[in-house]
């Protein structure tokens, strides 16, 4: 229904977004090499070995060690580096080059890495407590999206952020508008489209995921939903107290 453009939401704890922008070329680089100019073959295997599937996690069937590539606990975030064509992909890193600075601002850039990563890892297990038995790999990094979208609206719902509405009309809407329609719209499909080519099951578990996490790893000064923390002026210590001229006595001290 939208596209995220660009927000007016300045960096204020971090000079760049440095884990953003290598989860964007990590993303990239993954797929080019087991998508785009990567054989049937290749793809095939990087999908059925690194994608998460139910029912291997579940116990319901077992993958053969010659189509192993990592433990079966690491495809609970390793999935979501593969993606299934470029339309997949740019959808997803549209989403994470808009949204993910000012989350990884709030956060900081090792607790926002942990973060987005639990993001994954929640979108898959909530994917395959839906559908324990589907042995269809799970793959994409929209779980983990899904995460940084509620942590965002969680930070900056007042924010301005350019969409593009129905791929023509690029508008800007205050963050809440375009985002909590989006959430909205993922727990609405999973209701009506619980085992269809798109696993809502694992936005709704990144989403689920990512409100939790972004309360607890935040930075304590970083408020939530646009409100202004007001800090007091420090008082230099080292400075001897001044004498005001008409009573000789000191003034008084603000209350830190």
């Amino acid at each position: 229904m939208f596209i995220p453009l660009h927000d007016t939401n300045t960096l204020k704890h971090i000079r760049m977004q440095y884990v953003t922008i290598s989860l964007i070329v990590v993303n990239v680089l993954t797929w080019l090499y087991t998508g785009f100019a990567a054989p049937e073959t290749v793809t095939q295997a990087a999908t059925v070995g690194l994608g998460y599937i139910p029912a291997v996690a579940f116990d319901y069937a077992y993958l053969p060690p010659d189509m192993t590539l990592v433990p079966e606990a690491a495809t609970y975030i390793t999935y979501a580096f593969l993606h299934g064509d470029f339309w997949h992909l740019a959808s997803n890193m549209v989403f994470l080059w808009v949204f993910g600075d000012n989350v990884e601002d709030a956060l900081g850039h090792v607790r926002y890495l942990i973060f987005y990563l639990l993001c994954a890892a929640g979108g898959a297990f909530f994917h395959g407590i839906l559908l324990p038995s589907s042995e269809a790999p799970l793959i994409g990094a929209s779980g983990a999206i899904a995460g940084v979208v509620a942590a965002y609206v969680i930070l900056h719902p007042r924010v301005r952020v350019w969409v593009l509405v129905l791929f023509r009309f690029p508008l800007p809407l205050p963050a809440f508008v375009p985002l909590l329609f989006w959430v909205g719209q993922q727990f609405v499909m999973l209701v009506i489209d619980p085992d269809g080519g798109v696993s809502w099951g694992a936005h709704v578990g990144g989403i689920i995921t990512g409100t939790i996490l972004v309360l607890i790893l935040k930075r304590r000064d970083v408020p939530l939903f646009d409100r202004t923390l007001v800090t007091p002026k420090a008082v230099r210590r080292d400075e001897a107290p001044r004498t005001s001229p008409e009573t000789k006595m000191p003034p008084r001290w603000g209350r830190g």
